[in-house]
């Protein structure tokens, strides 16, 4: 019998979504009480924004995340992965091509701060096998970053909400939340958030255009990577620990992001606008999901 939490395939797709969340707070919420603090004490992490400290912030939300997909795919008798990052195509040549335009994308942002004076660079903060460990440890962040966000927001919910209402209603109300997410740093803006929508948009269109979100994962990857470790931007007014370049931003911060960084530049609108070009150029019909 059809009903408001019953339809024709089952459990309606807002359910779904909401039991995934619900699985998903729940979780974050017991291990930020539980295993963090302990484990953090453990290891003698400083919080802050640290490689080692992320490392351990990012273990414990990819297990979060594992938890609620693999409670929405055992409800629904499929496998783990099988939301958009199929483990058979894991770092394959879709992860790279968007690594490599998270790469062009910042680098031409920080490359736009320097020439306008917004960003100044004088010479390497880190050298030897700092340089190497700090480097390498800020890679595998954001590795984990890039896989636990997309599939956090582009995974299972947006297959769950597409069943509901379709592609593009599902993809904008979650590139909403993306954003929503990110309120709870200091010094939020307008056009941060607006960026980091329009981002979360242009990824659900990678999902649609190749039937994965290892492009997606891909990009988010380096992105970060080069805001973070490259170009040692500021996120929230915290700047990051063992960052490769001796780095100021003495310009406005329309141009550098002020306290928040590479996001809040007005230089990420223009390259946002390539990035949706390129890939609706590149693939220029949607994609069924690869399983």
């Amino acid at each position: 019998m059809k009903s408001a939490f019953i339809g024709p395939d089952g459990l309606r797709a807002g359910w779904r979504f909401l039991g995934y969340a619900a699985i998903l707070i729940a979780a974050t919420l017991a291990l930020e009480a539980f295993v963090l603090p302990p484990a953090a004490g453990l290891l003698h992490l400083a919080r802050g924004l640290t490689a080692p400290a992320m490392l351990l912030e990012e273990i414990a939300e990819g297990i979060a995340v594992l938890i609620a997909t693999g409670a929405a795919a055992l409800f629904e008798r499929r496998r783990i992965d099988a939301y958009g990052l199929p483990v058979r195509l894991a770092f394959g040549r879709r992860f790279w091509e968007g690594a490599a335009l998270g790469i062009l994308a910042a680098g031409g942002v920080g490359l736009a701060m320097l020439a306008t004076g917004a960003m100044t660079v004088n010479g390497l903060a880190l050298h030897g096998t700092t340089l190497v460990s700090e480097g390498l440890l800020w890679l595998v962040v954001m590795v984990l970053v890039g896989l636990n966000e997309e599939y956090m927001f582009r995974g299972y919910p947006l297959q769950a909400l597409t069943r509901g209402m379709g592609f593009w209603p599902a993809a904008v109300l979650l590139s909403l939340l993306f954003g929503a997410a990110h309120l709870t740093k200091a010094d939020e803006n307008a056009i941060d958030i607006t960026n980091i929508v329009l981002l979360g948009l242009l990824l659900c269109l990678t999902l649609q255009r190749t039937g994965s979100l290892w492009l997606a994962a891909g990009f988010h990857f380096s992105f970060d990577f080069m805001q973070f470790f490259v170009i040692g931007t500021r996120n929230g007014g915290a700047e990051p620990v063992g960052h490769l370049f001796n780095v100021a931003f003495p310009g406005p911060a329309w141009a550098n992001g002020g306290p928040l960084g590479t996001e809040a530049s007005y230089f990420m609108l223009p390259a946002i606008a390539l990035l949706f070009a390129y890939v609706l150029l590149r693939y220029r019909k949607p994609q069924p999901l690869v399983t």
